[in-house]
């Protein structure tokens, strides 16, 4: 774990849970592509730039979830390098508790303010203004998050964030966290176009070619809206319809999983309604969603 990866002339990966990614620039700078989970992620990934007498120039957050920021205050304190990120990540990213609020839909108690969903808060600058070396381009991801990118480094090396789930998570989880499930479609049609020398997703293994996640994704995410139908075909409330897709995959509720699958369910609910496929219905003080 915290292994550096060569896959470019001067693109490499830290191999972690939540891959990191390293380009090397002129005057052995490097820039950052997400920088872990937390402050002990800051100081392996720290320790492998010494190594390799490298400077760390800037940093690059694909998106604002804790295991992608959580290094930040750490390394951008260390070394005075700036962070950027883009869109409504950049709010998540400067105030971290909106990220466990967001999830939960109110502020949240203490056992979802932990660093897997809150991490230390640093100060973000606008993507824009990045020094990008010429040939790094970033690139719009939509879906897993509010504003999520990708990034291409110059030696056609893709980082792809958490454009797609690996088959292991979806084995085991079954509803991946979406925030958008719309945008999210969309950028699976997107990634199969893309062609490059190496794809590098953060939670599964580097590949030539995105079209079989890609392709799984998309599977995964249509049985998840026809399940949804079909148990919405008596008017059913949300801790009902959360409780038996639970029962169906044998999942075992937790508050962590309250709040991300409880997330992701909502945001399909929003979908299916906003597409025809489902209605809602107040009775009783309860708020019932149908299918059409």
């Amino acid at each position: 774990m915290f292994e550096l990866i060569q896959v470019a002339e001067n693109t490499f990966y830290i191999d972690c849970p939540a891959k990191i990614g390293v380009y090397r620039m002129p005057e052995n700078r490097v820039a950052l592509i997400d920088s872990g989970n937390d402050k002990d992620a800051g100081r392996k990934i720290l320790k492998i730039l010494d190594a390799n007498d490298w400077t760390l120039g800037f940093i690059v957050n694909t998106h604002s979830n804790a295991d992608h920021i959580g290094g930040n205050k750490f390394l951008a304190g260390r070394t005075g390098c700036k962070v950027y990120a883009n869109g409504a990540e950049r709010a998540f990213c400067d105030f971290p508790i909106l990220e466990p609020s967001f999830l939960f839909g109110g502020y949240p108690s203490k056992y979802l303010r932990h660093k897997f969903l809150l991490a230390e808060q640093w100060g973000t600058e606008d993507i824009a203004e990045a020094p990008l070396p010429p040939g790094m381009e970033v690139f719009p991801l939509g879906g897993h998050f509010f504003d999520m990118v990708g990034v291409k480094t110059p030696d056609d090396v893709y980082f792809m964030a958490d454009c797609v789930s690996s088959e292991a998570l979806i084995e085991k989880y079954h509803v991946p966290f979406i925030y958008d499930v719309a945008a999210y479609l969309s950028t699976l049609d997107f990634i199969e176009t893309l062609e490059g020398e190496l794809f590098i997703p953060s939670h599964t293994e580097a590949a030539k070619s995105m079209k079989p996640l890609a392709e799984l994704n998309r599977k995964t995410t249509l049985e998840t809206i026809e399940l949804i139908k079909g148990i919405c075909s008596a008017p059913c409330a949300f801790e009902e319809l959360l409780k038996k897709l639970f029962d169906k995959y044998g999942l075992v509720l937790d508050i962590s999983q309250y709040a991300l699958a409880g997330s992701t369910i909502r945001s399909y609910l929003s979908y299916m309604v906003d597409n025809g496929i489902l209605d809602i219905e107040a009775r009783d003080n309860y708020l019932l969603w149908k299918s059409v």
